[in-house]
C-alpha cells in the first residue's frame, strides 16, 4: 500500500496515511475532529492536496422543528372560554350579595338620620355648659350675640327669662319668682335708670372699685344662694332707649370665680320705680 498526505479541514494539519485506510475515520492529531480519511490519489493525478471531510454528527432537531412536530403529534387545545365564563359568573354571584347588602345598608343610614333623627338646631356661640362658651376676662375679646342673655353662673346654665331694671340695678332672671333660680345683679352708679339710657358701660377687669355685682344660684336643697363680686370682673353694658317702659340694651359680664361664671347676650329690662320713701 502505497502512502498519501491529506489536510485537516477545520485546523489544516497535513495528515500522512496509507490508502488502504480511505474510508475509515480518524481524529485530527491537533484539534481533535473526527475526519473521513479521503480516497488515495490515482497513480499520474494532479499534485493538489487531499482535504479530508468531517464526520457528520446526527442533525439537531430545532426548536421550531420540535414545536412542529409536537403540535402535529398532539391535538390542539381549545381555550376554554366556557368554563372561564362560568368562573365570571360565579365570582359575580358572591360579590353581589355583598355589594348590594353595603348599598342597602348605607341607604338605610341616610334614610334613617333623615327621618327617625332630625338634625339639631345649631348650639348658640354660648352654650349652657360652663365648659363651652366664650368665656373670657378681656373686653376686646368679648362676644355679645343678637340673642338673648345666657350663660352659666356658679357652674348652672343661665338662660334669660326676665330684666329688671331699677335706678341703676339691673337684675338678670332665670325663674318665675325672686329670688331666681339662677341670676346676675349688677348695680350701676345711676341715680336714675333714664340716665343709663343711650350710654355704654365698660369695666375692666383690673379695675378697683368696681361696681357690686352678685351670683345668684339655688343649691341642691333648693335654697337660695348669692355671693358678691366686687372686683375681679369684665363688665360691657350697651343701653338702648327708654319705649314703653322698658331699657332695651346688651351685655357681656364674665367673673373670675372658679366656675367662669358668666352670662351675654340681649335683654329688655322692665323699668321699676323705686318705692316711695315714708
Amino acid at each position: 500500500m502505497s502512502e498519501f498526505k491529506f489536510a485537516c479541514p477545520v485546523c489544516g494539519q497535513h495528515i500522512t496515511c496509507n490508502s488502504g485506510s480511505s474510508g475509515t475515520q480518524m481524529d485530527c492529531p491537533t484539534c481533535f475532529r473526527k475526519l473521513v480519511v479521503p480516497q488515495a490519489k490515482a497513480a499520474g493525478a494532479s499534485n493538489l492536496l487531499l482535504t479530508a471531510a468531517l464526520v457528520q454528527s446526527r442533525p439537531a432537531t430545532s426548536v421550531s422543528s420540535q414545536t412542529d412536530l409536537i403540535s402535529k403529534t398532539r391535538p390542539a387545545r381549545k381555550f376554554p372560554v366556557a368554563a372561564v365564563f362560568t368562573v365570571v359568573l360565579l365570582v359575580g354571584a358572591g360579590v353581589a350579595p355583598f355589594a348590594f347588602r353595603y348599598a342597602i345598608l348605607h341607604t338605610g343610614q341616610s334614610l334613617f338620620s333623615a327621618t327617625n333623627q332630625p338634625v339639631k338646631p345649631t348650639v348658640p356661640l354660648l352654650a349652657s355648659a360652663p365648659g363651652a362658651t366664650n368665656w373670657t376676662l378681656n373686653l376686646a375679646d368679648a362676644k355679645i350675640p343678637d340673642a338673648p342673655a345666657q350663660g352659666s353662673v356658679h357652674g348652672q346654665a343661665f338662660t334669660l327669662d326676665r330684666a329688671v331694671i331699677q335706678q341703676g340695678r339691673l337684675d338678670l332672671r332665670q325663674g318665675p319668682k325672686w329670688p331666681p333660680d339662677v341670676g346676675v345683679s349688677v348695680h350701676l352708679f345711676a341715680a336714675r335708670t333714664e340716665d343709663l339710657a343711650g350710654q355704654t358701660v365698660t369695666i375692666e377687669s383690673t379695675r378697683t372699685n368696681p361696681p357690686r355685682t352678685i351670683l345668684r344660684w339655688k343649691n341642691e336643697s333648693g335654697e337660695p344662694v348669692s355671693k358678691d363680686q366686687r372686683q375681679g370682673y369684665a363688665l360691657k353694658v350697651e343701653f338702648g332707649r327708654v319705649t314703653n317702659n322698658h331699657l332695651p340694651g346688651k351685655i357681656f359680664i364674665a367673673f373670675s370665680d372658679e366656675a367662669n361664671s358668666y352670662a351675654a347676650g340681649t335683654f329688655n329690662a322692665e323699668i321699676r320705680k323705686p318705692a316711695p320713701k315714708k
